[in-house]
């Protein structure tokens, strides 16, 4: 398949070479120096919504937080197995706030302050936060990636949303959108950050695959295999 042997080892040579290469650095005065490895990545994972916001609800009662949830633990446990560096912004549906935190819309800016510390806590961030749609029409379906307006944010967009359209069908015919500006984390977080819509609860088909332990698996495994692609 690949020709000569020759061509072959050449081709390894000059990988090393410029392996080499971006690795090292000039110094001040003219001595080559390695670089120090880059820092590895730590996947931020935040379950949208949860405490006091349960986000939206379905009409046969399910609650988007809670989906949120299931789905993000199930992503940071596939972390772990792959040897991803993980950390969660929460892992229950009770959220502490501050004590000056009384209303509803108080608590919800208290979370998103203490997450967004999180994410800026972590080494080498990524942040992937799962969430789920709703309209006001059954019609709608499908997953789609909302990215941060920046390329590293877009890259990491548009490889999960493609890894999404591989896993859940080609009927999935959304494409990753950037944010307008409306998505707090997504444009405080200062790393590459995306927002996973996982399929839409108003959708009474989508609303009864998320219900189950095997539909909930497949996303989160989908939004990783987008992670690895890159």
């Amino acid at each position: 398949m690949f020709g000569l042997r020759a061509v072959f080892g050449r081709t390894v040579i000059l990988a090393a070479l410029a392996s080499a290469a971006a690795s090292a650095a000039i110094s001040g005065d003219g001595r080559l120096t390695r670089r120090p490895p880059p820092a590895p990545r730590t996947l931020v994972i935040d379950a949208g919504h949860g405490g006091a916001d349960g986000g939206a609800v379905s009409e046969g009662g399910l609650r988007e937080s809670e989906v949120n949830l299931d789905i993000a633990l199930k992503l940071y446990r596939l972390a772990g197995f792959l040897g991803v560096r993980a950390v969660l912004t929460r892992d229950g549906e009770t959220i502490e706030y501050s004590d000056d935190a009384v209303t509803v819309c108080e608590k919800k800016r208290d979370d998103m302050r203490s997450r967004l510390r999180v994410i800026r806590a972590a080494e080498n961030a990524v942040l992937i936060s799962v969430h789920q749609n709703k309209y006001g029409s059954p019609q709608p379906s499908g997953a789609q990636v909302i990215y941060a307006p920046d390329d590293d944010s877009r890259l990491l967009g548009e490889s999960v949303q493609d890894a999404l359209m591989d896993a859940l069908g080609r009927g999935n015919r959304r494409g990753a959108v950037r944010d307008g500006g409306d998505i707090y984390l997504l444009n405080n977080a200062g790393c590459p950050a995306i927002l996973v819509e996982c399929g839409f609860l108003s959708n009474p088909a989508e609303e009864a695959l998320l219900r189950t332990d095997a539909y909930r698996t497949k996303l989160a495994a989908a939004i990783a295999g987008g992670l690895r692609r890159r």
